[in-house]
């Protein structure tokens, strides 16, 4: 890989308990180095009632973030419609289809991943993730879902953390924002 690429990162997005809460670390590689431990890579959008993160290129998924955004607006609020309107722009575009990034989008209700190649899926049990650490994060907030009492936001950073111990491109500063259930 040339020094000049990016690469890595760890995304979790999970559904909880009637909340959602989603973690991403900070960390920035270019080639063997690390270049940033504080990146931010989440974002609270359609007035505080969805989170989303992305794992891949930053200046791609800031432009990926807008489309979203916007698309959410268009849909008032409406995280699936808006999901599948920018999965199906990133399939046809041909300026879209060359960013390389993935999203995930979520709110109290859903979950969606969407990758650079226009694909969108909802998981089976309302955890999510991207970036090269996610397996490792899925299968920990998969463990701590069945085994603790954690809230949504709490497995989500554990999950981080023990990604973290494995990935070498996921770093140890951790991010998260939740939704609170209605309830809270």
């Amino acid at each position: 890989m040339s020094t000049h690429e990016s690469r890595g990162t760890t995304v979790l997005g999970i559904l909880h308990r009637g909340a959602a809460a989603i973690a991403a670390d900070g960390q920035i590689t270019m080639g063997d180095a690390i270049v940033k431990q504080t990146a931010r890579k989440l974002r609270v959008l359609g007035g505080g009632s969805v989170l989303a993160g992305f794992a891949g290129g930053a200046a791609d998924a800031l432009q990926l973030f807008e489309r979203f955004e916007t698309a959410l607006d268009a849909h008032r609020g409406n995280l699936t419609r808006a999901a599948v309107e920018v999965a199906k722009l990133w399939r046809q575009d041909r300026i879209l289809r060359r960013l390389e990034a993935q999203l995930i989008v979520l709110d109290r209700h859903h979950a969606y991943a969407i990758s650079g190649a226009g694909d969108l899926f909802e998981p089976d049990d309302g955890i999510l993730g991207v970036g090269s650490g996610s397996g490792y994060a899925i299968a920990a907030a998969r463990a701590l879902v069945r085994h603790s009492d954690l809230p949504a936001d709490r497995i989500a950073e554990e999950a981080l953390r023990t990604a973290a111990e494995i990935c070498i491109y996921t770093g140890g500063t951790i991010l998260v924002e939740r939704l609170e259930s209605p309830a809270e």
